[in-house]
């Protein structure tokens, strides 16, 4: 009984750390103005027929705060790379000089800057709710177990652990918000 309970713990705390790891994911794809090479996470080129990840066909960096540089491993890659940037759909205008691929990250206008602050807020909904999601799954669990026999003790402790755990995680969204808002309304 009690073992079941500890399951039912460790599950509920995988699914509100895999909350916060989505969250987190889902923020670098917000563009808060500044370069950064985890935008490009998600462009696959054509490599010879195969769809391969951008970082294993070139080399990115961010030469500055506002500019995103990639270099191909093999010249005829560019015009591919560069296509594939395009048909990302980031917003991004790739200027390439025959040996390498400039993408310049522009500012932020105002309304913008209000849009992605709604995106973000969104995006922390969303992780909110999955938290909350997985404190029901793991009280209805040890509800469940109390019927099956488990001491009102040790359900009422579980429910006060899970709940524990929801107010940390809570806060865990509420910090990386705030941090992404900052770095958003900051010019």
């Amino acid at each position: 009984m009690e073992e079941e309970l500890e399951l039912i713990l460790e599950v509920c705390k995988e699914k509100m750390e895999a909350a916060i790891s989505h969250l987190e994911d889902e923020l670098v794809h917000i563009r808060a103005g500044k370069a950064s090479t985890r935008m490009l996470d998600g462009v696959s080129v054509d490599y010879y027929g195969s769809m391969t990840p951008l970082n294993q066909v070139s080399n990115v960096s961010t030469p500055d705060a506002r500019t995103i540089a990639v270099q191909p491993w093999e010249k005829p890659m560019i015009a591919p790379i560069e296509k594939a940037i395009m048909n990302a759909n980031l917003g991004f205008n790739p200027e390439n000089n025959g040996e390498i691929i400039r993408i310049s990250v522009p500012p932020l206008t105002e309304e913008r800057r209000r849009n992605l602050t709604k995106q973000v807020s969104q995006e922390g909904e969303k992780a909110r709710i999955s938290i909350r999601s997985a404190r029901k799954e793991a009280n209805e669990g040890a509800k469940k177990l109390l019927k099956d026999g488990l001491s009102e003790d040790l359900q009422k402790n579980a429910e006060a652990d899970v709940q524990e755990m929801t107010d940390r995680y809570g806060k865990k969204v509420d910090s990386l918000l705030e941090d992404k808002n900052q770095e958003i309304l900051t010019i």
